[in-house]
């Protein structure tokens, strides 16, 4: 959804075409005649249904062309500029091939990566097998918009020589600085500098093996193809995506919070799934057979032939364990005396509720306000009493009540949406009644979606948090909050700047079963079918949602929001909504002017705002191949970025403590790694300078209301 640009910070990975998203396992898009009906399919839906779909012609071709070649070969160090202009004379003809439904362009373009990728693995292999000299004075070029393709395979070998020294010279210089500051560790202190640099390729040549593997058995061409039309249905807008079935199954599970599966927790340790903990009371606990530290060698689908894992990342081999509810999957296990069993499990369901809206306590100041944490507008439609973030937010309110809270701030920092209807719930839950968010369709016609309940839950002083990274669903509720003036909202000095709505829509033969992505069907497509304006009229669109109280941050001068997407919709108004604004007895304005003042003058946060300038100024740049060069630039990177690490932690905590009622869920949880991971949560807004400065602005709205003399 995002583009992001990265921070010139140690650790920079140079392998952005050997690290993107592996998308479906198997069967989708393996013979031409599949092939055809997925294209013929996802261009019908774009031509007929897409908000304000672009014109299928050259000029959509060329930007289909531009591309997928990008998302294949993002550096530019696979293909040769001679391949570039074999490919040309499908540029501007890639426009008919989509309506007469021909895919003679990707196959094309997958046998030129199926030829060159054997090519790249040996080039790398040989130029890790000699030693590099870091005492060279070159540069390279980290800017990928900069790059170009090769002119030839020498030049292509000198890409991939920079690439690979730039990796081993990180390492190198972390395994220098190691030596330097524990000269006690025998494995370290005694090497060389010739033996550290051997270690730093060794290890880059590990990374390399791990990560051409894992592409050589997930990246198939099946998801070459995912991708490609994923490549002309993005080409409308950022957000119209083609889903294979089993995205679609993992779609609908983070959006529900709800999956079947066997209630193991995994993560890949050198290149195996290992099982880091239980879910207590799921299929893997109650079968006795699987314990933590065991690794997983292989899946299968009941009696089916099992997949071997080899290569896969977690998230992919996830995607195979879950699956439909009562249906077996077998698992081949490695225990850790070395042992290799088969265990067979019968998928139960397994409740996410660590995405679930959570709250907590935060005294400060002889006020106790509820802090509420809603990571997403989940909805889980598939159960009649499933899940919703409205409802959940609603029980939160409830429990704070309780505990008698003078005000409440609700955390969306983060929050990329979700279900449109439930922030018309959640937004009813502090209005009276009346719009709150408007939508228009591709032929113009606008409706408005209104809370009608004229019942509020809460009508006490609210802060809303939000940043660069609260989306859709989140700006929706940001924007109905300040229009209806109900509250106060916190951030930096925008918020993402999505203002569409997407709907998926399946395709294909038969109806699909998203829960084991089998079936005739084709895959689903996430297509934008409306925008929607705030009851002011405005959209969100690119402009996002500005604060009432900016907060400088450390991701305010990256390029990550809507505005940064070539695709992006562009911003527009309609006629407002008539709404009663809230009647309040707090004054905003003073309540703002005091929280301006104090935010200007605290050195913290003017400082966070100065390194944050810095690091962007020093983003996409050439970089240092000489180590000495190296060393420096990353010093001054180090202490800068160390410096906001420390500055965005407060010196002395605040007083935040769990409520009542959610006193077994954190200290007495049956799954005791799921208890420690919310005590963990809790610890963290414990330091978090930024619910400070929340909780300071909700402190002086409530003296606002009370009457009481503050700073104005």
């Amino acid at each position: 959804m995002m583009s992001k640009k990265g921070l010139p910070i140690v650790g920079v990975l140079l392998l952005v075409c050997l690290f993107f998203g592996f998308r479906s396992n198997g069967n989708d898009g393996s013979d031409p005649v599949r092939q055809e009906k997925i294209l013929k399919s996802v261009a019908a839906l774009l031509k007929d249904k897409h908000y304000s779909p672009k014109n299928i012609n050259d000029a959509f071709s060329k930007i289909v062309f531009k591309q997928y070649l990008k998302d294949l070969d993002p550096e530019k160090n696979i293909f040769l500029q001679s391949d570039i202009n074999t490919l040309r004379k499908f540029e501007n003809s890639i426009d008919d091939e989509i309506n007469k439904g021909q895919v003679q362009f990707f196959h094309e373009v997958n046998a030129l990566y199926e030829k060159r990728m054997p090519e790249v693995v040996a080039l790398y292999k040989e130029i890790l097998a000699q030693p590099f000299d870091f005492s060279v004075n070159e540069k390279i070029q980290l800017d990928l918009d900069k790059i170009q393709f090769a002119s030839n395979e020498a030049a292509r070998k000198e890409v991939w020589r920079k690439r690979l020294k730039y990796l081993a010279l990180e390492r190198y210089a972390d395994l220098l600085d190691q030596r330097d500051k524990d000269k006690s560790k025998d494995s370290v202190a005694p090497k060389t500098d010739a033996q550290l640099e051997l270690d730093a390729r060794q290890r880059v040549l590990k990374a390399m093996d791990r990560n051409f593997d894992r592409l050589k058995v997930r990246f198939t061409a099946d998801e070459r193809f995912n991708m490609y039309i994923n490549a002309i249905s993005e080409s409308m807008d950022p957000y119209t995506s083609y889903f294979p079935p089993i995205e679609k199954r993992a779609f609908d599970e983070q959006m529900s919070g709800r999956f079947y599966g066997i209630g193991a927790q995994l993560r890949d340790e050198d290149g195996v799934i290992k099982v880091v903990s239980l879910v207590t009371g799921s299929p893997a606990w109650k079968s006795g057979e699987i314990q933590v530290n065991d690794i997983i060698l292989k899946v299968a689908q009941g009696n089916a032939e099992p997949t071997d894992l080899a290569g896969f990342a977690v998230e992919d081999a996830v995607k195979l364990i879950r699956g439909s509810k009562g249906a077996e999957v077998r698992l081949t296990i490695k225990k850790s005396d070395g042992s290799v069993k088969v265990v067979a499990l019968i998928r139960d369901e397994i409740i996410q509720d660590e995405i679930y809206a959570r709250s907590a306590i935060v005294n400060q100041n002889g006020n106790k306000i509820g802090y509420i944490y809603l990571p997403e507008f989940y909805a889980d439609f598939e159960k009649p009493n499933g899940n919703r973030s409205s409802s959940d937010v609603a029980a939160e309110i409830v429990k704070l009540k309780a505990e008698k809270v003078d005000g409440i701030v609700l955390d969306l920092r983060n929050n990329g949406g979700g279900f449109l209807y439930e922030v018309v719930k959640m937004v009813g839950l502090f209005i009276k009644d009346g719009p709150v968010v408007q939508v228009r369709d591709r032929d113009g016609k606008s409706s408005v979606l209104e809370d009608e309940d004229q019942t509020v839950l809460y009508d006490g002083p609210l802060a809303v948090m939000v940043n660069e990274l609260s989306a859709s669903a989140s700006e929706i509720f940001a924007a109905a909050i300040q229009d209806y003036k109900r509250g106060i909202i916190i951030g930096s000095n925008s918020t993402y700047g999505k203002g569409t709505v997407q709907r998926s829509i399946p395709f294909g033969g038969r109806p699909m079963d998203f829960f084991t992505g089998g079936g005739d069907d084709l895959g689903a497509l996430k297509l934008t079918l409306q925008k929607y304006y705030r009851v002011n009229g405005g959209s969100t669109q690119l402009k996002g949602v500005v604060p009432d109280v900016i907060i400088p941050d450390v991701y305010q001068f990256l390029k990550i929001r809507e505005k940064d997407n070539d695709n992006a919709l562009p911003w527009d108004e309609i006629k407002n909504s008539t709404y009663q604004t809230w009647n309040s007895n707090i004054d905003y304005n003073a309540v703002k002017r005091v929280a301006e003042a104090r935010i200007n003058s605290n050195t913290v946060f003017t400082t966070i705002h100065k390194n944050a300038e810095w690091l962007s100024k020093n983003a996409d740049k050439e970089y240092d191949l000489n180590l000495a060069k190296y060393r420096e630039r990353q010093k001054q990177i180090r202490s800068t970025v160390r410096e906001n690490d420390t500055l965005t932690k407060l010196n002395n905590e605040l007083d935040v403590a769990s409520l009542q009622a959610d006193q077994k869920k954190f200290f007495n949880n049956d799954d005791k790694a799921k208890g420690e991971r919310y005590q963990q949560w809790l610890k963290s807004l414990k330091s978090d300078i930024y619910i400070d400065e929340a909780s300071k602005v909700i402190g002086d709205m409530i003296s606002s209301a009370k009457g009481l003399a503050f700073n104005k």
